[in-house]
């Protein structure tokens, strides 16, 4: 009985042989390429000599307002360019969302709202091209013209050399550039997000790499994708104005296909470090739960597979068909990992069922192991590189988890592909829920206050640099800046919060319920200058003239148990606060005591 199983298996295996030595093929490849061509980063002398080329960002959403603001302002923050906007599609039936942007767009001098005439979702690809529709109109108002445009997510982390180094890349006559994306590190016990991980790790460190040295299409990843101005007007005019197509679930992978068709220079940038020691990738969470992860690579497989084989077929040179292959034998590969994941399993658990089985094929089955085994071990060198030895050392179990992640998606693929084919529907765009990194997590990246203020456009350089010599040695540039009055302390403190990743806020005296005010000892309010002024489902919020520190954090939490929520005030708003916030405990003076700030 046992034999007839494993005879039955004999196909499966085959296809593992050969998809592993085809595999093989693009190791050696990236091999030769990485040890006789192994690229080198740009210098900081040659990003910094290279003209800055205006640049647009787009980012399209739908249902982001719970990240779409610390997305703008941590980038804004951190993004080492001066010329770039952003420019953010929504939706009219997505009202979060569109108060979340006017927000981000009132705060950040350099945030255009972008809105779709109609209600969504529609698709990504029919958002962006409304967005590049509000940068036309944006260009003739202001008379500027955007020469590079790239695509991002409402939960990307943008390097903060990425536009410097795609800028550099279009300077020496590429048409399209791609730089990495790598899944941002997660606890060890989060298998689902681990296997965004190991697999961005090793596609962008192995077959992106080898793709661009075989001078095959490079497919967009969606974000992190600089396109030259030039390219997409070639795509508009190739696609009847068409620049992303509207039906194309995977219209960034579409994308970089047809750029190539066209012979358009395209390149990809490599897993290198930038000067500050860091990978250069744009760095983002992905789904952290099972179906959640289902449903994106779901839409993947769809798009990728299926509505390229449908667009596209096989047309194209030797590398195009052999990458359409390495593209598309997923749609074998994602069903045969649940299969494989079972023999094993059934394996171990029953050592028994080999005794039966003939003779050549244990020998098929050990070389199927050994394939599996080098593939598992090749991954996790590409894993330790980027996220230590502790991740790599987890790479086998994800193994087996995403066999189960992509052997349901790609079957969940098929089944909605061809309903949709035989009842005449649109495949939708289905949203992934996003979220973005923690304050903490992202402050060590942000810019100098006087640097925020410069790419908001609220003063020029000059200044700041004159106040940088000018100023007392112990004297804080924003502080002399609001004395000598090149900018107002409303506009430092917008700065600050950009910087803090805080919002900023002036709550009116009277809003302040007495038993608020109370809600902190008279001594921290007195010594540590925050005025507790609301309490609500997301615990006790606190305002402060002053970036809080951990110290800070630390004493609250031996006083509260509730969630605290910082927001910064301007010293002398704060002032006025503290001596028009009374109670009848006496907290009052206490506050009068911390006005002197």
């Amino acid at each position: 009985m046992a034999a007839w199983i494993f005879t039955l298996c004999i196909p499966v295996v085959i296809y593992l042989i050969l998809s592993g030595l085809d595999d093989c093929a693009v190791d050696l490849i990236w091999c030769w390429h990485w040890v006789f061509r192994r690229p080198t980063p740009p210098s900081t002398l040659e990003l910094e000599q290279t003209r800055e080329r205006r640049t647009a960002i787009f980012v399209p959403l739908w249902h982001e307002d719970d990240v779409i603001e610390r997305m703008l302002a941590h980038n804004v923050a951190t993004v080492q360019y001066a010329s770039y906007t952003f420019f953010v599609g929504v939706y009219p039936n997505d009202p979060s969302t569109n108060e979340a942007v006017a927000r981000a767009q009132a705060r950040l001098g350099n945030v255009r709202i972008a809105p779709v005439p109609h209600p969504g979702p529609t698709s990504k690809a029919d958002c962006l091209n409304w967005i590049y529709q509000h940068m036309l109109v944006a260009e003739e108002l202001e008379g500027v013209r955007y020469e590079t445009i790239i695509t991002h997510d409402a939960e990307d982390m943008i390097h903060p050399q990425a536009l410097r180094w795609i800028n550099h890349s279009i300077s020496r006559g590429f048409d399209f550039v791609q730089i990495p994306v790598l899944a941002l590190k997660t606890p060890l016990l989060a298998l689902t997000h681990g296997i965004y991980c190991d697999e961005f790790a090793e596609l962008h460190t192995r077959d992106m790499t080898v793709r661009a040295a075989l001078g095959a299409f490079v497919p967009s990843a969606g974000v992190g994708t600089g396109y030259s101005r030039r390219a997409l007007e070639a795509l508009a005019e190739a696609d009847d104005d068409q620049i992303f197509i509207p039906g194309c679930l995977t219209e960034d992978y579409e994308n970089g296909l047809r750029l190539h068709q066209l012979g358009l220079r395209q390149t990809f940038l490599p897993i290198l470090e930038a000067p500050d020691n860091t990978f250069m990738a744009t760095r983002e969470y992905f789904p952290q739960r099972f179906w959640s992860s289902v449903r994106q690579r779901t839409r993947w497989v769809t798009g990728i597979t299926l509505q390229s084989w449908q667009r596209n077929g096989w047309r194209g040179d030797w590398k195009t068909r052999y990458w359409f292959w390495r593209d598309r034998k997923g749609l074998l590969g994602g069903p045969l990992g649940l299969v494989t994941t079972v023999m094993f399993v059934a394996g171990c658990l029953w050592p028994a069922l080999w005794f039966d089985v003939p003779a050549f094929l244990r020998v098929l089955f050990v070389m199927t192991t050994v394939s599996g085994v080098y593939r598992t071990l090749f991954r996790m060198g590409c894993v330790m590189r980027v996220y230590g030895g502790p991740m790599a050392a987890m790479v086998p179990v994800r193994v087996f988890w995403s066999n189960w992640i992509n052997g349901l998606a790609t079957l969940r693929a098929v089944g909605s592909y061809a309903s949709a084919r035989l009842y005449g529907h649109a495949l939708a765009w289905t949203k992934t829920a996003h979220e973005y990194p923690s304050r903490a997590a992202l402050l060590g990246q942000a810019l100098r206050i006087g640097e925020i203020l410069v790419r908001s456009r609220v003063i020029a350089r000059e200044v700041v640099e004159r106040a940088a010599i000018g100023k007392d040695p112990d004297q804080r540039i924003g502080e002399f800046l609001v004395r000598s009055g090149a900018v107002t302390e409303q506009q430092l403190y917008e700065a600050l919060g950009v910087q803090q990743q805080l919002p900023v806020i002036a709550p009116e005296p009277l809003s302040i319920p007495a038993k608020v005010a109370r809600a902190m000892p008279i001594h921290l309010i007195r010594d540590w200058k925050v005025i507790p002024f609301a309490i609500d489902e997301h615990g006790v919020q606190l305002c402060t003239p002053e970036a809080p520190t951990e110290e800070l954090l630390r004493l609250l939490r031996r006083h509260t148990a509730l969630a605290i929520r910082f927001h910064l005030i301007p010293a002398t708003r704060f002032k006025a606060l503290a001596e028009a916030v009374v109670d009848s405990k006496g907290a009052g003076k206490a506050l009068s005591v911390a006005a002197g700030v």
